[in-house]
């Protein structure tokens, strides 16, 4: 799966990164304790969207693993609006699912054939898988926040299991659609003449999206 490192690669991370950070902040909106219903396996889709996206356009475990940190540093940020400590169930649990689900991700590409991964089936196959083994990595949580992974009312039972079709279904669709990004921005990279491999795009875009993606949230918290 490896390929020569792109040299614009970390402007691709910044733009999916914080583009990330930010759907998860929208996904999130109000929710300051534990996911309600579906929503945390929504958004493991929407996560292994991004994550796809940034495996295909640049194949480098540590471009994946700087999105997302800075997945993570947004997080934290967003947590900061919201007044919430670090350490609180709708901060550090979420945090822990981002590389959990990087994780997965990363495991099932390990496993699956470069030759089946070409394919849309078996990108949809390798979404499905690693959106499965992130939802079960993920009520180990509480070994590492303290915190346990939120349950379904009256039960003892995790949510990101009873939903796990949800988390499952969606990633049939999010991973094919996130290599799909990742391809065209290579293929756009790899043309002479692009604006993606222009000057302004690797200075000017990712510092203006993230810059944007922040501003969004702030101004989705004040209104909130």
């Amino acid at each position: 799966m490896a390929k020569e490192p792109s040299a614009s690669g970390i402007p691709h991370v910044i733009i999916l990164g914080a583009v990330w950070g930010l759907a998860e902040a929208g996904l999130g909106l109000g929710l300051k304790s534990c996911a309600s219903f579906a929503s945390g396996s929504i958004m493991t889709a929407v996560a292994l969207f991004f994550i796809a996206a940034v495996w295909a356009a640049t194949h480098r475990v540590l471009s994946l693993a700087m999105t997302v940190a800075l997945a993570t540093v947004i997080k934290l940020f967003d947590a900061d609006l919201l007044a919430l400590p670090v350490r609180h169930g709708a901060v550090a649990n979420p945090i822990f699912a981002f590389w959990t689900e990087a994780l997965a991700f990363l495991l099932i590409m390990a496993v699956l054939k470069n030759a089946l991964v070409q394919k849309k089936p078996g990108q949809a196959a390798g979404g499905a898988l690693a959106a499965l083994v992130a939802v079960n990595l993920f009520p180990l949580v509480k070994y590492a926040t303290g915190i346990p992974a939120c349950v379904l009312a009256g039960t003892g039972y995790p949510l990101s299991l009873y939903y796990a079709p949800y988390a499952v279904g969606l990633s049939l669709l999010t991973v094919p659609l996130g290599f799909g990004l990742g391809g065209w921005i290579s293929a756009a990279e790899a043309r002479r003449g692009a604006f993606i491999r222009s000057k302004a795009y690797r200075y000017l875009v990712p510092p203006a999206a993230a810059a944007a993606c922040l501003l969004i949230i702030a101004l989705i918290r004040r209104a909130g």
